[in-house]
């Protein structure tokens, strides 16, 4: 697949992500052996640590996982999940029928790069495996730091390009570029979409400069850890007051 940019890029996820949306939390199940549902846990944690009792923003809320996951912690007063993709979308309503949490969630098809918030709203902003598919990822950081209260957390969690020579980064390079296409076509009978995916991941910011694009982007306090192998990692960072 050609390198994509700009709005080309944007049509491109926009209508990939529609064509997989009714196998996409199966394939994210298989693909992470169950691993993402922990791993969104632990980002939610991280998120809603302190006092929150306000909103929360999940961009690239896909079919909601994340958003669902954010709702259950009793200190979130609301959260708003917002995607693309509006047959991802779909799936998260019809999966609000059958969420138990306490907390509401609206969902709202937008642009992450023109997020149509005022400024200063969101105590929290989530992004879960979706910021490499951002057609300008400096310009987003920036649209969430807008949306953010001064003080307010931003938590990220993205798959990670795999830079070590180590035997095991060889067997998940292995696993990502051959295995998953074929669970693509196999499951999902779009192995376009499945090949898209190492592709992005290959061509993605590594951890260290994804925090510095978040210090450029005025975040104060920001860190990162990794998780499964290395192949995953969870940034935070925080608005300036």
């Amino acid at each position: 697949m050609t390198e994509l940019k700009g709005d080309n890029k944007a049509r491109y996820i926009a209508n990939m992500f529609d064509r997989i949306a009714g196998r996409y939390d199966l394939l994210n199940s298989l693909m992470s052996f169950g691993m993402h549902h922990l791993w969104r846990k632990k980002a939610t944690s991280i998120a809603t640590d302190g006092s929150i009792n306000g909103e929360i923003l999940d961009i690239a809320t896909g079919t909601g996982d994340f958003a669902f996951e954010l709702a259950s912690e009793p200190n979130v007063g609301k959260v708003v999940g917002l995607d693309f993709s509006i047959n991802m979308l779909k799936i998260a309503k019809q999966k609000t029928k059958s969420d138990r949490s306490k907390n509401s969630i609206s969902w709202i098809q937008a642009d992450a790069l023109s997020l149509p918030f005022v400024q200063d709203r969101f105590y929290s902003v989530t992004v879960g495996f979706g910021l490499r598919n951002f057609t300008d990822i400096d310009y987003a950081l920036r649209e969430i730091e807008r949306v953010l209260i001064p003080g307010g957390k931003v938590v990220i969690l993205e798959i990670t390009p795999i830079k070590s020579r180590l035997p095991i980064s060889k067997i998940i390079r292995l696993y990502l570029n051959k295995v998953i296409p074929i669970m693509g076509r196999l499951i999902a009978r779009d192995v376009e979409g499945y090949t898209y995916l190492p592709q992005s991941v290959e061509g993605f910011l590594s951890s260290d400069e994804l925090a510095m694009a978040m210090k450029n982007a005025n975040f104060d306090n920001v860190y990162f850890q990794k998780l499964g192998f290395g192949t995953v990692a969870i940034h935070y960072g925080e608005k300036l007051k």
